[in-house]
């Protein structure tokens, strides 16, 4: 039997990361792929890995290339432009907290929904497809349309379809119209990942239980509703709600906290385990990624966890 697709969509970046001083290590990361690389670690062989989105042809792009394969996340997925490059995005940490800059304007995944052919036939592969707010932020109008009607029909398929919406506000062009493409973008989702700060600022939720329900009025399955590292609120519209005490740890680094989580709940899901089995186990992995710098953790350490 072959093994199932787990699909994600969106834009992954050259990451330049403080180390000191004038030091700068060069990396590459991105939500969607962050969220596929702890994935990939967690699946095992029951699953394949790809990512959708679209290069350039520079030198970045295809290190880019080459790093996501020699740690098995397939690229077959990803298109190329001759015209466009890879974005890239510095990190600089005060206390264990993050700032960013971005250089993207030219990046090639702005048109990563460019070839409607080319995105159903990969969504149609997939057993899981997950995108995020980003992955819309970054797409023209029209093209964030055709994104949603796709997961769309694959959700009414019978595909999981996963959305984080990831509120970026400085990547929309305002504040409504962020909140109005995330809450079309709940409608798609079989399972949701939305986190608590983020939200109360957008949306103006009182509490955890606001949070979820709202996700569930607009049409989610499955929300999980991500807590800074603190208690996680579960809500599913057939099995109830329930609430996950967890202990807040001190970060080294903040970056893929969120993403770090949604790959390892997601592979839990996938291999069976309920909603809070699932959510101790994302929080345990994010944990670990917040003890240490940059957005992944070595994929043969994350292997070894496993087991």
């Amino acid at each position: 039997m072959s093994s199932r697709l787990f699909l994600s969509i969106g834009e992954a970046m050259v990451e330049l990361s403080q180390q000191g001083g004038d030091l700068w290590r060069m990396g590459f990361a991105g939500d969607t792929l962050n969220t596929a690389w702890y994935a990939r670690a967690f699946l095992g062989e029951a699953w394949r890995v790809a990512y959708f989105s679209r290069l350039g042809t520079d030198p970045f792009s295809e290190r880019m290339a080459g790093f996501l394969e020699a740690n098995g996340i397939g690229t077959g997925f990803i298109a190329r432009d001759p015209k466009r490059n890879v974005g890239l995005y510095s990190i600089e940490l005060h206390e264990g907290e993050r700032s960013f800059a971005y250089w993207r304007g030219q990046s090639a995944a702005r048109h990563l929904a460019d070839d409607e052919t080319a995105l159903q036939a990969a969504i149609d592969a997939a057993g899981l497809v997950y995108f995020s707010g980003i992955t819309l932020a970054i797409l023209a109008p029209d093209r964030r349309a055709v994104l949603l009607d796709e997961v769309a029909r694959a959700r009414r398929a019978g595909t999981t379809t996963v959305f984080d919406p990831n509120l970026r506000p400085a990547l929309w062009e305002d504040a409504a119209t962020m909140r109005d493409w995330v809450t079309k973008a709940a409608a798609t989702a079989a399972i949701a990942l939305p986190s608590f700060d983020d939200e109360a600022a957008a949306f103006g939720d009182a509490d955890l239980a606001a949070c979820a329900s709202r996700w569930c009025e607009a049409g989610a399955g499955e929300v999980v509703v991500k807590n800074g590292g603190g208690p996680i609120a579960l809500l599913d519209g057939e099995a109830g709600s329930e609430v996950i005490d967890c202990a807040r740890v001190a970060p080294v680094d903040s970056t893929g906290a969120g993403d770090s989580f949604n790959g390892g709940y997601l592979a839990a899901r996938l291999q069976g385990l309920p909603p809070a089995e699932a959510a101790r186990r994302a929080h345990a992995l994010a944990a670990r990624v917040i003890g240490r710098r940059g957005a992944l953790m070595p994929m043969a350490e994350l292997v070894a966890l496993r087991g």
